[in-house]
């Protein structure tokens, strides 16, 4: 069924009834084709998104956007995460680790801010205490929070000293900038050693990025870029068509891919980390019990919606772990479409004659359409959902930040994010001592193949607990023009290293 199918299905379903977190290498890239003219490293590349950062500081819940823009182009942290997961010395030019796993001292690179503030230290001190004080929703606060204290060694060596051993420790730094410490407030400016400065913020419109002349490392591939948001896929696929953008970061709309690829644009398909996600709030009733999590679980037919929405693309997952990641089950029929197992758990938890709540959904991507399509397959089991459509801002405060919701849609962008199940604080507030336990243990484990079965568990755990209602995996799939090559292949995250993008 393909998005235009649905539209109707939806419209026929709802005349019938009327009586998605972003919460982030460089991937690999697409060839120039064959007999093509040579790149231009002095051209502008222009990408188009639907996915503008909410503000321009990653602690401040910039959202996804922030990090597709910022991490590795703008900011640089310690290390790099890759294509394939795997980390990369980046601001660390030398990193020692004590003997018990419990203080790495870091040696930093030569490396200068845009502002032509040297780095130093005190810049990496700053840097990580900001990320886990008491101000920062920075995503993965929580797994950094490991971190016990930081002291400056020297200008050019910095030790952070663990309260326990984090065999994860350095891949989460890769999501960590180093910032200037003099530079203030960054929720509309930016101050990193990143390949690209910041040149003009829109709010609204667009993000350009103008190359560093004084970069430290590798010079980029290109003459800048300029990110160009969209509020709707129709406008974006419209900007490709005319040539008003080179590349789209995510293509929303798979009716049009038959018609790019005709058209000779490349369609650059790769792996994905970003779940849709149904989540409730657990705190409250009626989603406090596990018996009607699993029975709207059961309701949906997510088979159906996948095909709807990604005609064909992408797949189903039982879990937030996604088969990139080493503790990946096929949890998949975990929790099964079965209208008929859905009545039977609504009246054993005292919901015969159903009830009703509250989706609330972002304004963005396909979560209105979604919510529409929930509407509908609940409705076929007695429980009514009432849509309340708001934008990403106001998702962040009422939602992320307030937790005044009942269920909401999102689409949870990273990658290794299970750990969110280990923190009953988390929007969603799932709460189990057993997974809590499963995953603090893990990040102490003392092997990979150790933090591997610990985390397995609390998958299988969080699954059979229905803690929420993991809708699909994106396909991962970008849109370049002719002569446009360097684009990341993979969706780890949200990272999209822009440095190696050039144009003929």
């Amino acid at each position: 069924m393909t998005s235009r199918r649905l539209t109707r299905f939806l419209t026929a379903a709802a005349a019938a009834t009327a009586g998605l977190l972003v919460l982030a290498g460089c991937a690999a890239g697409t060839p120039t084709p064959s007999g093509s003219a040579a790149a231009d490293p002095t051209a502008e590349i222009v990408v188009g998104s639907q996915n503008e950062p909410t503000n321009l500081d990653q602690i401040f819940g910039g959202s996804s956007g922030v990090t597709e823009v910022f991490t590795g182009n703008v900011y640089e942290g310690l290390f790099r995460i890759t294509d394939d997961a795997t980390v990369e010395p980046l601001l660390a030019a030398e990193t020692a680790v004590s003997d018990d796993g419990l203080v790495y001292t870091f040696t930093l690179q030569d490396a200068t801010f845009h502002s032509g503030k040297t780095l130093t230290a005190d810049d990496v001190k700053y840097s990580l205490d900001r990320f886990v004080g008491d101000d920062s929703i920075a995503a993965r606060k929580r797994q950094l929070s490991v971190i016990d204290h930081v002291d400056v060694v020297d200008p050019k060596t910095v030790a952070v000293t663990l309260s326990q051993p984090s065999i994860s420790f350095t891949y989460n730094l890769g999501y960590v900038w180093i910032v200037n410490s003099e530079a203030g407030d960054l929720t509309t400016s930016a101050d990193g050693t990143g390949p690209y400065t910041l040149a003009d913020y829109r709010k609204g419109d667009s993000i350009t990025l103008d190359v560093n002349a004084d970069y430290w490392g590798e010079a980029p591939a290109n003459g800048g870029v300029v990110y160009q948001y969209y509020a709707d896929p129709t406008a974006l696929d419209n900007a490709l068509r005319t040539g008003a953008v080179d590349l789209v970061t995510s293509q929303s709309n798979p009716d049009s891919l038959a018609e790019f690829e005709a058209s000779g644009f490349q369609i650059i398909e790769g792996t994905s980390t970003t779940k849709e996600l149904l989540a409730f709030n657990d705190r409250n009733a009626p989603f406090d019990e596990v018996a009607v999590r699993k029975a709207v679980y059961s309701a949906i037919d997510r088979a159906k919606l996948l095909d709807a929405i990604w005609d064909g693309r992408g797949e189903l997952i039982g879990s937030m772990v996604p088969p990139s990641e080493p503790w990946y089950l096929d949890l998949a029929d975990n929790n099964p479409y079965d209208p008929e197992l859905s009545k039977k758990l609504l009246a054993e938890a005292g919901y015969a004659d159903g009830f009703t709540f509250t989706i609330d959904t972002p304004d963005s991507g396909v979560h209105s359409t979604v919510a529409e399509f929930l509407k509908s397959e609940l409705a076929k089991v007695g429980i009514t959902v009432e849509i309340n459509i708001i934008t990403d801002d106001e998702w962040y405060q009422k939602v992320y930040t307030d937790t005044d919701f009942e269920a909401t849609l999102q689409g949870h962008v990273n990658d290794r994010d299970i750990n969110f199940y280990g923190n009953p604080d988390f929007y969603w507030g799932y709460d189990n001592a057993d997974v809590q336990k499963w995953l603090s243990e893990s990040e102490a484990a003392g092997s990979v193949e150790e933090q591997t079965e610990l985390i397995k568990k609390a998958n299988q755990q969080i699954s059979d607990d229905a803690a929420s209602v993991w809708l699909y995996l994106n396909p991962q799939l970008r849109i370049a023009a002719e002569g446009i090559s360097g684009v990341p292949q993979n969706g780890l995250n949200s990272l999209f290293y822009v440095y190696d993008i050039t144009k003929a």
